[in-house]
């Protein structure tokens, strides 16, 4: 990467910007969404990282909240590749996919209105990922750690933690949610030898929202949310931005938090979806179609998505409304569509999202 950042002549741009960084295994898509929406709230222009896109690859690269446009994404693309292309051959070759779309993004965040913050979800690993180029960012955070990409991380949670503990850096405050006891040792010896201490965040407590739900569905999404608070109130300690928040009532989040938490939006992490046009079509009203889509990828994320499910069409069964009567009619039926990408093992997911489902009292 440091030959690339050279050709483009990002290596002091990207010195300059304040970011949050953060890797994990489980929820750091939604961790960053939920720090760049509250650091938004308060009133910073911002720009966010994320990864994998559902149909556009455009939804990677967020500025003040908004998948970037297709003439700045196009701008910025030929921008980069025909700079790489000419400074590239057999000694140096064109950056890998995931690389070049980092160095996109570095791109756009250096120039593109100068954002206060950029927050970056790590790719894959940690140590030796793409973002972690960035020397010095005001924060980092780990999310929830299990077994993912084991081809490339290890086998033992003892590597992947070594490898997602590689984006702590001297100096800068890092925050963890509860881990398994064996990922959390490495995490702190790795901290311990950088002479910083690493905080572990407990899950928000709802009542901090003051009645308003969060943007992003499910009950795991507390533990996200809860580290996206601490690291988003540490860029503005840091920054000394204090001043711009508001806190109303002794045990509950500053108004910028609440609302910031309450309008993040991400597509495909337990996201519902009425199919509008079938609804308007079906002369039964109490049946429509509903897509209930979650983009879990690994056993443990399978098993909270089956409880998320469960619980949510539950929860419409018990408490109808207008649009809960026509998600959960007497006569609704449940179909399952699984797909995974061939890296992946379907004979160890699908029966970790049906036992759970089964577990749960939930028919598929």
């Amino acid at each position: 990467m440091a030959k690339y950042l050279q050709i483009l002549e990002l290596e002091e741009p990207i010195a300059r910007l304040k970011v949050v960084h953060v890797a994990g295994t489980k929820g750091k898509g939604s961790t960053c969404t939920f720090a760049e929406s509250i650091l938004r709230s308060c009133g910073f222009r911002t720009g966010l990282f994320t990864s994998p896109h559902l149909i556009d690859v455009r939804e990677r690269f967020r500025l003040d909240g908004l998948d970037i446009s297709e003439e700045k994404f196009i701008r910025y693309f030929w921008w980069c590749w025909n700079k790489l292309k000419v400074k590239t051959g057999d000694d140096i070759p064109m950056p890998a996919y995931f690389r070049f779309l980092a160095l996109l993004a570095f791109k756009i965040f250096s120039d593109e209105q100068q954002v206060d913050v950029a927050v970056l979800e790590v790719g894959l690993g940690g140590k030796y990922d793409a973002t972690n180029v960035v020397k010095a960012p005001v924060v980092c955070g780990i999310s929830s750690l299990g077994y993912d990409h084991m081809e490339i991380l290890g086998n033992s949670l003892v590597e992947i933690a070594g490898e997602k503990a590689g984006i702590l850096k001297k100096g800068v405050p890092a925050y963890t949610v509860p881990q398994p006891e064996v990922a959390m040792s490495v995490l702190k010896q790795r901290a311990s030898e950088l002479g910083v201490s690493i905080r572990i965040v407990p899950p928000l407590d709802p009542r901090q929202l003051e009645d308003q739900p969060l943007g992003l569905h499910g009950e795991h999404q507390y533990m996200n949310a809860g580290l996206a608070v601490a690291l988003a109130n540490t860029w503005l300690e840091r920054q000394g931005h204090l001043d711009r928040i508001h806190v109303k009532d002794h045990g509950t989040l500053p108004d910028q938090f609440i609302k910031g938490l309450s309008i993040a939006c991400l597509q495909g992490r337990a996201q519902i979806v009425p199919d509008l046009q079938v609804s308007s079509e079906c002369k039964d009203t109490s049946c429509p179609l509903v897509f209930y889509l979650d983009g879990a990828h690994s056993p443990e994320s399978m098993e909270i998505c089956a409880k998320w499910f469960s619980h949510v069409t539950k929860k419409d069964a018990a408490q109808p409304g207008p649009l809960e009567q026509r998600r959960s009619g007497i006569n609704s039926k449940k179909i399952l569509l699984f797909n995974c990408m061939s890296v992946r093992d379907p004979q160890i997911l699908l029966p970790r999202l049906l036992d759970t489902c089964a577990q749960k009292g939930t028919s598929t």
